[in-house]
């Protein structure tokens, strides 16, 4: 039996919570671990787990589904289409953005996730890095002839360019097309209903051809590989998986990145000591992105989760076919986990290679591009502070304009002097 939540229904659209989500979270773990809440653009209440070892048991128990469809023995509420229909997207297009690696499960999940997971191992992200290191060099020079009475947008100018760069250099996207996906990118995070139709449409139509272009021409790229292995295996791989797992690579390859170097950025200016440390280290980096990716990472909750059977936690029980959503936000905050979890601290992490937050999730569904992530930070941080020492802020920190969405949290622009 259920006991009671100590806190109403959580509006995850509250503007409260969405100014400060990380207290406001905090807030609700501490008064109900497991909450209720309501989703925007749905009718369907879902649960909230808030406590980090129970974030963690929901990512990796199998009693927990991505796809509703996979519950068992009934008929799960499929909030993902109920959200696909508030926001005004077409029947033809929704199967895109709800049949990616991301929802899948099971055996459908590891046959997705082998087709690109070689291209981030650890050992091809290493190779990677001198081009994201004369990326992100490049990008920096190029940053002072941005500014406008000495002031530039860190987001448009580097924050965005650089991991867009590298994904679309590592996926086969042409560079002359790449400024496309940045404002399709921006678009689908639009809440107005119907306003992520025209873009998506757009995306799909872009890779169908840009599919046509590289089997006429194979490249040295993911997507040539992805080509390769429909065409020598079509019943293992789909035109519609193709499709899907482009759009979902570049999108999340992209987007998640730039906005840790956003917020990185924004929490070293307003610590100054612990930017002191990282300018009098830079080999803490690691660390230090590690440490800024459970402080403000950009993911705070989880893609919805369907239960596969009646499961118990914190002392309620979540019915099979509920949908819940974990919350990493305040599991990274959890007290229990983490000693003075409000203070951020560039060398909490005893080395580089640990990873004790849940910023890229856990269990099966762990980001698959943390790796290059991480470097890209790693590599964003550190040849930031060292070629501009002078580095601040152009507005107050509270002043910073913010894409208020559920579950995220991004900047809109973020004005800095450089003062090299």
């Amino acid at each position: 039996m259920s006991t009671p939540s100590t806190v109403g229904p959580v509006d995850m659209m509250d503007p409260t919570l969405l100014s400060d989500p990380f207290r406001g979270y905090s807030r609700i773990r501490e008064q109900s671990p497991v909450a209720r809440a309501v989703f925007a653009g749905s009718n369907t209440p879902i649960w909230l787990v808030t406590r980090f070892e129970d974030v963690k048991t929901v990512l990796s128990d199998h009693r927990f589904v991505n796809n509703p469809a996979n519950v068992p023995g009934t008929d799960a509420p499929n909030l993902r289409d109920e959200l696909i229909t508030a926001r005004g997207i077409p029947r033809e297009y929704a199967q895109y953005v709800l049949d990616s690696v991301l929802d899948a499960d099971g055996d459908d999940h590891i046959r997705l996730r082998r087709l690109v997971s070689r291209a981030f191992t650890a050992r091809r992200v290493s190779e990677l890095r001198p081009r994201v290191e004369q990326i992100t060099e490049d990008l920096l020079d190029r940053l002072p002839d941005l500014a406008e009475d000495g002031v530039v947008d860190l987001i448009e100018g580097f924050a965005y360019p650089l991991p867009i760069t590298v994904i679309c250099e590592l996926v086969g996207i042409p560079e002359e097309d790449r400024p496309r996906w940045h404002d399709w990118g921006k678009s689908l995070v639009d809440m107005r209903p119907g306003a992520v139709a025209e873009p998506l449409r757009a995306m799909v139509t872009y890779i169908q051809d840009l599919i046509g272009r590289r089997r006429a021409r194979p490249g040295d790229d993911l997507l040539t590989g992805l080509i390769r292995a429909h065409d020598e295996d079509g019943d293992r791989f789909s035109d519609t998986e193709m499709i899907t797992m482009v759009l979902t690579l570049v999108l999340a390859g992209h987007e998640t990145t730039a906005h840790l170097i956003g917020n990185g950025t924004v929490a070293l200016l307003t610590h100054p000591d612990q930017l002191a440390l990282l300018r009098s280290d830079p080999g803490s980096a690691p660390r230090a992105v590690h440490e800024l990716m459970r402080w403000c990472g950009p993911v705070h909750g989880t893609r919805i989760r369907y239960a596969a059977e009646d499961v118990e936690i914190e002392g309620t029980r979540i019915r099979r076919g509920e949908p819940v959503m974990a919350m990493l936000v305040s599991a990274n905050y959890d007290p229990r986990r983490f000693d003075d979890p409000e203070h951020l601290d560039i060398t909490r992490e005893p080395d580089g290679r640990r990873e004790v937050h849940v910023g890229f999730g856990h269990g099966l569904h762990y980001c698959l591009g943390a790796a290059l992530a991480r470097q890209e930070g790693e590599v964003a941080f550190g040849a930031l502070v060292r070629r501009f020492p002078g580095l601040e802020l152009a507005v107050a920190a509270d002043d910073l304009e913010r894409q208020l969405l559920p579950g995220s949290w991004r900047l809109a622009r973020l004005p800095v002097r450089l003062h090299s």
